[in-house]
């Protein structure tokens, strides 16, 4: 459990990371403000996500998986004019910004604005993680379109790993980009309602803020659907180039069975054995045989080649 306070030495700002039951009912009983469970944050409806109970606001929102996270892990805010708690099971990089702010800029002045800075490091986080999953797109671009040709003229079966691991990468990027889209639009529903529960008591600058954490959150939300739709074109590029890859397989396969079919005409019949056969008696029989053999061969093959079919 960690506290910040200002000059006057009341906290303005609990926050509770995997919070045992006596730090809950500690904090429940010095603040009268009740904790929720992590239960009761991950429910999904708005009416669990968003109330107001005893001048104090409650919301909770899924937060982007960091490292070492399978997963989006809840968040909640319990907001009030004395007192900000949040109660949170992983560590966020947003939290860390605020620490950093509060540090280098002073103590802040109400919990609103604990809560406009935790906020706002949230906002810049997501969009560090949009740009380094823009960079990582940009750069699985280069690599489709720009290297196929000659990685697969190389070898095809390299060309097939490399695209293997094309797809697992711009899947993991779309994976990403899923989890900060709940983040995003978790932060659109929480902020407007915030702003209207505490119209009466919090100040103009902070309003301000939060503002202006909503235009960056419109901003972010466009450029993620951007990315979301470049992931879905790269995942069809890719997709596309392995059915060619397996296209191509099938019509080696398939010019291969036509070729051999002649040749295995001629050496059947050939190998009857039959008195009768004139060819038997020729001085030149035998290799009359393989030329037959050998022309069957290559005729086909030029006749594919002929028509572009390889």
């Amino acid at each position: 459990m960690l506290s910040t306070c200002p000059p006057n030495g009341t906290p303005l700002w609990v926050d509770l990371f995997n919070p045992t039951e006596e730090e809950t009912a500690r904090v429940q009983s010095e603040w009268y403000i009740r904790v929720p469970s992590r239960a009761e944050l991950d429910e999904i409806e708005s009416s669990s996500r968003l109330y107001a109970e005893n001048g104090t606001i409650y919301l909770s929102m899924p937060v982007i998986a960091h490292e070492g996270e399978p997963a989006p892990t809840s968040l909640g805010f319990m907001l009030s004019k004395d007192v900000l708690i949040t109660v949170r099971y992983t560590h966020l990089y947003g939290f860390d910004i605020a620490v950093q702010r509060f540090r280098e800029d002073g103590a802040a002045a109400s919990s609103a604005e604990v809560f406009a800075t935790l906020i706002e490091g949230m906002v810049d986080y997501a969009a560090d993680a949009l740009e380094h999953i823009g960079l990582a797109l940009n750069g699985v671009s280069k690599r489709v379109f720009r290297s196929y040709g000659s990685v697969r003229q190389r070898n095809i079966a390299r060309s097939n790993r490399a695209l293997r691991e094309i797809l697992v990468n711009v899947g993991g990027c779309g994976e990403k980009v899923s989890q900060i889209r709940e983040s995003l639009l978790a932060l659109q529903r929480i902020l407007p309602f915030m702003l209207d529960k505490t119209k009466d008591w919090i100040d103009k600058d902070i309003v301000d803020r939060i503002h202006t954490a909503i235009q960056d959150l419109q901003s972010l939300s466009d450029f993620e659907i951007h990315l979301s739709n470049k992931i879905q074109f790269l995942l069809d590029a890719v997709l596309g180039f392995i059915n060619t890859e397996q296209n191509d397989i099938f019509k080696v396969l398939t010019i291969v069975s036509v070729v051999g079919i002649p040749p295995t005409l001629i050496a059947s019949m050939y190998g009857m054995n039959f008195h009768n056969q004139p060819e038997y008696s020729w001085a030149w029989g035998y290799e009359w045989g393989l030329f037959l053999i050998v022309f069957c061969t290559f005729l086909p093959m030029a006749w594919f080649k002929l028509r572009g079919w390889w």
